[in-house]
């Protein structure tokens, strides 16, 4: 699938179906999952503590605080929260020191929606200085807004962070396209009234009503994210 298939029309004028198209970030159009796991394996293999491979798929797309407060419980690791969580995002950032890779079909579709003039807002768990520099990688000119974990009091799995982007692009949620990884980020759009496309990353999804699960972003592009919220699909 290739952004030369012909667009029907971009709907995302008053009135129209599409409104806004709001992307998840770790796991959805970067390949971050598996980096954000080594930081969290490497910080608490210097406190002592070996993580078990299973804790990975209850840490993955959650905010920090959530995650670090589990593997501080799980582990009995000997420091304090928000120790713990600046150590994880320093080691990330560390980690990611150059270019971010991008997820297959990632690349195409955020070039599309800007070609169309989609309104489109990226909405992470992450922290903002996390969330700045995986922006250098996906280019922040494709985004009209970005809204980072730690600027929002409750984050994903709450809806807090999908209505707040829907408002700022001053779109209705049921003409919003969410795009997620995580089965965390899935509930947030979904308790916000958004449209889901479901990209599993390291735990599997299953589809649902309201929820469309795709095997990569090369199957995703603008007349079938359109179609999605005109009941066409």
């Amino acid at each position: 699938m290739t952004s030369s298939i012909p667009v029907v029309t971009t709907r995302t004028a008053e009135g129209s179906a599409l409104q806004a198209v709001l992307l998840d970030m770790d796991g959805t159009l970067v390949d971050t999952e598996g980096i954000w796991w080594d930081a969290e394996v490497s910080i608490f293999a210097e406190l002592g503590h070996a993580l078990a491979e299973e804790y990975r798929a209850v840490v993955v797309g959650g905010p920090m605080t959530r995650s670090a407060s589990f593997l501080i419980q799980a582990t009995g690791a000997d420091i304090a929260l928000a120790e713990l969580t600046g150590l994880l995002n320093s080691r990330f950032t560390e980690l990611i020191d150059g270019t971010v890779p991008m997820l297959p079909g990632a690349r195409r579709l955020l070039t599309e929606l800007a070609a169309h003039s989609v309104p489109t807002a990226l909405v992470s768990a992450s922290h903002r200085r996390v969330m700045d520099r995986v922006l250098r990688s996906l280019g922040p000119e494709h985004f009209s807004l970005t809204v980072a974990g730690d600027e929002i009091a409750r984050t994903k799995p709450h809806p807090d962070p999908y209505l707040f982007a829907a408002a700022e692009l001053a779109a209705h949620p049921s003409r919003c396209v969410v795009v997620e990884d995580t089965s965390t980020g899935v509930r947030a759009a979904e308790a916000a009234g958004c449209h889901v496309v479901a990209v599993p990353s390291v735990v599997p999804i299953e589809p649902a009503t309201g929820r469309t699960v795709v095997g990569s972003l090369e199957e995703v592009d603008l007349p079938f994210l359109q179609a999605l919220v005109t009941g066409m699909h």
